[in-house]
């Protein structure tokens, strides 16, 4: 035998004359079905290729001398802005009280409509524009230069209190309750009885981000303003003049640093509805795990994600329950650092699974119209002998 005629003899796929093949309509069925098949999965397979697959990774993680950024969203429908405060504490022993500089306010009106935005003071304005300008007036009038009195709660570092709140951020210093602002001039003068009772029935959102030392610790939104007494961390409820808090809120989002693709908030859109008839505590456990997302350019985002555990407490004082109506987040840091790697995906798995689609759907294919030819052929067979 020749050359190629040897190789001849390889040939896998021997050809048919046209004259010995014969073409059905169920062929043809069979076929087109087959290609529109191949051609769903090939789509399907090249979306997968394209795609990047992302590879965790765990170290330990040394990065604790760091500051951490928490991304606050919460709405509570039933608590006026005026009554609330933020307050961060860390086992480090650092405190912040009073969180305004970083966090922003949004009245609420009882439907959740926003009456006035990104507020900053501590009890803002009433409703009535003509009183309201008519205090400004009279604030307009008084001696900037002038120093009131800050009812024995002066230091040399502040001994003057020309405002409402400065009169109660020194009664905060010296740990003493804010009960009554009767008799105070300076809140008598802008009123801030009176709005405290006009805003009464409102609600508040609360939006912005805070900065904490990257250790364990909370952050707790509660009614009144905080102080410490005996090293005791207490919130003055008495201005208040009720017995009941209601903090139903929703968290819109909550989260702990940037957000990288793929990351899931457990506690974005979560929602708590508390009793009418009582103030409860809600105290959320979070597990924070610090995670670095490394891009497929190279860029790297450190970030953190974190689990959670609720627990919900009535705190009535006619049943005798302790603890202060309120939304509490005690949180901890792991000590195990995940890392997220995007990488491509291998050409040649996406090659080997195209192969194995179009071979394998046209083989199963050639079955069924092999099936469907010697069934009809049989058909025939019998039709001829009857």
């Amino acid at each position: 035998m020749s050359v190629t005629s040897r190789l001849r003899s390889f040939d896998a796929y021997p050809k048919t004359l046209d004259d010995f093949s014969q073409k059905t309509y169920a062929g043809a069925a069979v076929s087109l079905a087959a290609g529109a098949l191949a051609l769903l999965l090939f789509a399907s397979e090249l979306g997968y290729f394209l795609t990047t697959q992302v590879d965790p990774e765990l170290f330990v993680d040394t990065s604790r001398n760091e500051k951490m950024r928490i991304n606050i969203d919460v709405v509570f429908p039933k608590m006026p802005c005026s009554y609330l405060s933020i307050d961060v504490m860390d086992i480090s022993g650092e405190q912040q009280l009073d969180v305004m500089h970083t966090l922003y306010k949004r009245r609420l009106d009882p439907e959740g409509n926003t009456i006035q935005e990104d507020l900053h003071d501590e009890l803002g304005h009433g409703d009535n524009d003509t009183e309201h300008s008519k205090t400004a007036e009279e604030l307009a009038k008084l001696d900037p230069e002038r120093c009131e009195s800050c009812y024995g709660s002066e230091t040399k570092d502040s001994p003057c209190c020309n405002t409402c709140e400065a009169v109660r951020e020194a009664y905060r210093k010296k740990g003493w309750a804010f009960n009554n602002a009767d008799g105070i001039v300076q809140c008598e003068r802008e009123g801030w009885s009176d709005n405290l009772k006009a805003q009464a029935e409102e609600g508040c959102s609360m939006h912005g981000f805070l900065l904490v030392n990257k250790v364990a610790g909370n952050f707790h939104f509660a009614p009144g303003k905080s102080f410490q007494q005996h090293n005791v961390h207490i919130h003055d409820l008495q201005p208040f003049g009720r017995s009941v808090f209601n903090m139903s809120h929703e968290i819109r989002h909550l989260s702990f640093g940037v957000d990288y693709p793929g990351l899931v908030n457990p506690l974005d859109d979560h929602n708590q509805v508390s009793p009418e008839d009582g103030s409860h505590m809600y105290q959320y456990y979070l597990k924070i795990v610090p995670t670095r997302y490394r891009k497929i350019n190279g860029q790297s985002i450190n970030t953190n994600q974190y689990s959670v555990t609720t627990h919900k407490k009535a705190v009535t004082q006619k049943l005798g329950d302790t603890g202060l109506p309120g939304v509490f987040f005690m949180f901890e840091i792991s000590p195990i650092l995940v890392q997220m790697k995007e990488s491509r995906r291998s050409f040649t798995h996406f090659l080997t699974g195209v192969c194995a689609i179009i071979g394998g759907i046209f083989t199963v294919a050639g079955m069924i119209d092999s099936l469907i030819f010697s069934f009809q052929q049989w058909q025939k067979t019998r039709l001829g002998k009857q």
